[in-house]
């Protein structure tokens, strides 16, 4: 007797002719598959009611900020979380924790920020499972400014020199994304999120995709306006990404072996494959993203909001091709996409001259992350105003 299946939930035996068995089980198990160790704690904190759940909310924090050891008597759950996320994975340089994602840094933030917005979130909003619980959560249009500066602040903050160690503001924030995904997790299934359809709401395969979005994605859009990296430098990002993964709590089986955009596309297939099309959802969290990143873009490059929308639907083009912005409802703009094609040569002439010189690249890695940093502080520059080289 041939098992049935739920409608829009992937066709495994599909997935297993392309793919093989094997991967196949593992996508659809990391489907259905959460955070044990965020969920945990999560779990632990509802289970003490309303005093103790306060308490251990503030031991939690005071454990995500101070580390493990400042803790006198830890609940389990928050002793495993902070145990495992303070840990160094096996085969992990150590350097990263200090040298922070280098080789982003010979960009400028506000390419970083481009690619974040018409790049890697815009990928993710296409995903049918999150945009669902995006709108499902109460977090769909109206946050979609909010959505972007926080993720773009926390991405900066990680990949920093000094982001990934334990205390640094780059780890709290991470530790409290992977944590409000725990909570995120329990109130989809409070309002009724299908399951059966969508998979568990931030499942491990969500997380993978978001994961592939901010490596693969970001640096293949950043490429395609100049800003390129050398084959030792994508090596590099996809080692400082594997520690992020471990401390956003991604299933180290899934994305292990990916130290190349070759093995990225490879996972990419198959998180593709048991994706599904966008939903109407998926459009809507694009339209907002874009006038959010319009309105933004008024200030620092003088762009009315038209303009703003066009230049966005251009990149987002370029980064992703007609397919995909299609699908998410978005317009051509052909005399922007000429203008972008044409800035993207002119970036990367330049880019090869800075790369003749060490010195002249590590100039401008230095002066990236200071802008970076001042970007960061209280009384720092928007994510768009800290847009010089």
């Amino acid at each position: 007797m041939t098992a049935t299946r739920s409608p829009g939930a992937p066709d495994r035996d599909a997935v297993a002719a392309r793919f093989g068995p094997a991967r196949a089980d593992l996508a659809l198990r990391a489907r259905t598959t959460g955070d044990p160790l965020a969920d945990a704690v999560v779990a632990e904190i509802r289970a003490a009611g309303r005093d103790g759940g306060r308490a251990l909310t503030a031991q939690l924090q005071r454990g995500i900020r101070e580390g493990l050891a400042s803790l006198t008597d830890p609940s389990p759950a928050i002793a495993a979380l902070l145990g495992s996320a303070e840990s160094v994975p096996a085969g992990t340089d150590p350097a990263i924790l200090d040298t922070g994602v280098r080789p982003m840094f010979t960009a400028p933030p506000a390419v970083h920020t481009l690619s974040l917005s018409a790049g890697a979130l815009l990928r993710t909003y296409g995903s049918p499972s999150i945009a669902v619980l995006l709108g499902t959560t109460g977090r769909l249009v109206e946050s979609a400014e909010r959505r972007l500066t926080e993720t773009g602040a926390w991405l900066l903050a990680a990949t920093l020199p000094g982001g990934m160690r334990p205390g640094s503001p780059g780890y709290v924030s991470t530790l409290q994304v992977r944590v409000l995904h725990a909570h995120m997790r329990v109130l989809a299934r409070d309002r009724g999120l299908d399951e059966a359809v969508h998979g568990t709401p931030v499942n491990q395969l969500d997380l993978v995709r978001t994961w592939l979005d901010f490596t693969l994605v970001s640096m293949r859009a950043e490429a395609t306006i100049g800003f390129g990296l050398t084959p030792a430098e994508i090596t590099e990002v996809y080692a400082c990404w594997q520690l992020l993964a471990h401390q956003l709590g991604i299933d180290p089986e899934l994305v292990r072996d990916v130290t190349s955009h070759a093995a990225a596309e490879e996972l990419d297939a198959l998180v593709s494959a048991v994706t599904g099309p966008p939903a109407p959802e998926s459009r809507a969290l694009a339209g907002a993203l874009i006038g959010a990143v319009a309105v933004l873009l008024v200030e620092p490059l003088r762009l009315p909001v038209p303009h703003g929308r066009r230049l966005l639907q251009a990149l987002a083009r370029r980064f992703h091709g007609a397919a995909v912005t299609t699908g998410l409802g978005l317009r051509r703009s052909p005399g922007w996409e000429l203008a972008v094609a044409v800035l993207g040569r002119v970036v990367a002439l330049q880019r090869r001259w800075v790369r003749r010189s060490p010195a002249s690249l590590e100039a401008v890695r230095v002066r990236n992350i200071a802008a970076t940093r001042a970007l960061l502080a209280d009384d720092g520059p928007t994510l768009f105003e800290a847009y010089g080289a």
